[in-house]
């Protein structure tokens, strides 16, 4: 089921029904590890685990994706988005909530690969939903709608996680109890919007390896992990230090500077059809990695503390570009019978550049010290964006 919207204007996309249920899945994506992290030092306490191991917490659930993701992405696609979503989204809150009467913390870590299990495919499928149901300036608008709602998912399940941590440190997880109202709106609203697949499972992973190892699919896939590599590995893990040592920024500054960067991330996403309109996608994406090199660089050379505010709504409007574009461009890439592999894979290198971001850029970090995690990010852009001149077609 193909359509450009509701009523064939784009302008009347935001009151889709199905748009909803997709936004409803991206919020339960980003719900599992956001809303727990303000507990983490009631957990370590509660559970008599040290500072150091309540980071299991966050791998436990981000491993499975790794792994996971591009096989339910395949599944999808040969059995059904519903198929694959409605199990998923059970499994997520029956162990995350779980989660919350864990007597000691080896049983937490163990509900925590459960709920990861649960996880691992809902990231890549709601864009694959938005893939079928929309093509062109469309799809556009509707990828940048969804990235503007994650981002005020990643913004807000902070401050409500914490809120619930008041109440004791295991009242965050029962948020997870959401994904079963969401598991029934996909398995009553949403339409079934895929084709059903006519080759064999040989010729369609044939067929998948040979469109991976296209120029502009390739580049695509290594920009997916050089953005969550800068993310994670420079802006998440070191932009804290960094701010403490030069400027001895409280923990509450250091949230405003990165809360700035989600909000502009959300407006700008809001407005990416428009923008994809007027410049092209492949100007777009190119241009994201533009605005990152230029975040990077301005953290470590910030001698005000207004400049990191600065930099931070840079690198906001840098994802917000590059991010639902590159996605966009892989779903035009993608054939119909492939689409939910291809963004499954895309969403495997995402948990992988979340995983790798930390340990290299830490690397660096000690090697030199931790303005130098920021200029090798600024490099990585670099690179990035040569790559993506060469390989994406010109718009």
């Amino acid at each position: 089921m193909r359509r450009a919207s509701p009523d064939g204007q784009s302008g009347h996309l935001i009151r889709d029904r199905n748009l909803h249920i997709v936004f409803s899945i991206t919020l339960i994506a980003v719900l599992a590890v956001s809303s727990i992290t303000p507990a983490f030092p009631q957990i370590a306490r509660a559970l008599d685990v040290s500072p150091a191991q309540i980071g299991w917490l966050i791998s436990a659930f981000t491993v499975p994706g790794i792994f996971l993701t591009p096989l339910l992405g395949m599944a999808a696609d040969r059995w059904g988005r519903r198929q694959v979503l409605v199990p998923s989204l059970l499994l997520f809150a029956a162990a995350g909530a779980a989660c919350a009467l864990a007597p000691d913390f080896r049983t937490l870590v163990i509900l925590r690969l459960l709920q990861g299990v649960g996880g691992a495919s809902l990231g890549a499928l709601n864009l694959t939903i938005i893939s079928d149901l929309y093509s062109g300036p469309v799809r556009t608008e509707a990828m940048g709608y969804n990235a503007s709602v994650l981002s005020v998912g990643t913004a807000s399940y902070p401050a409500i996680g914490g809120a619930l941590a008041l109440l004791g440190w295991n009242y965050p997880f029962l948020l997870a109890l959401l994904g079963i109202p969401v598991a029934l709106l996909v398995l009553f609203g949403l339409p079934r919007a895929h084709p059903v697949p006519r080759t064999s499972l040989r010729d369609y992973l044939v067929r998948i390896g040979r469109a991976l190892t296209t120029p502009a699919i390739a580049g695509m896939m290594f920009a997916t992990v050089t953005i969550f590599i800068m993310l994670f590995g420079s802006y998440m893990a070191f932009f804290p230090a960094l701010a403490e040592r030069s400027f001895g920024a409280s923990s509450l500054s250091i949230g405003l500077v990165l809360s700035t960067g989600s909000v502009v991330t959300a407006i700008t996403s809001s407005r990416l059809g428009r923008l994809a309109g007027r410049f092209g996608k492949t100007r777009l994406a190119r241009l994201g990695f533009v605005f990152f090199g230029l975040a990077m660089l301005g953290f470590p050379a910030a001698r005000e503390a207004w400049q990191l505010f600065v930099s931070a709504a840079v690198f906001g409007a840098g994802a917000a570009l590059s991010i639902p574009t590159i996605l966009n461009l892989l779903a035009d890439h993608a054939p119909e019978d492939q689409r939910g592999a291809f963004l499954s894979i895309n969403g495997m290198l995402l948990r992988l550049g979340q995983t790798l971001g930390p340990i290299l850029m830490g690397g660096v970090v000690g090697w030199w010290n931790v303005e130098a995690a920021f200029y090798a990010a600024a490099a990585l852009a670099l690179d990035t964006l040569l790559l993506l001149t060469a390989t994406l077609p010109r718009p």
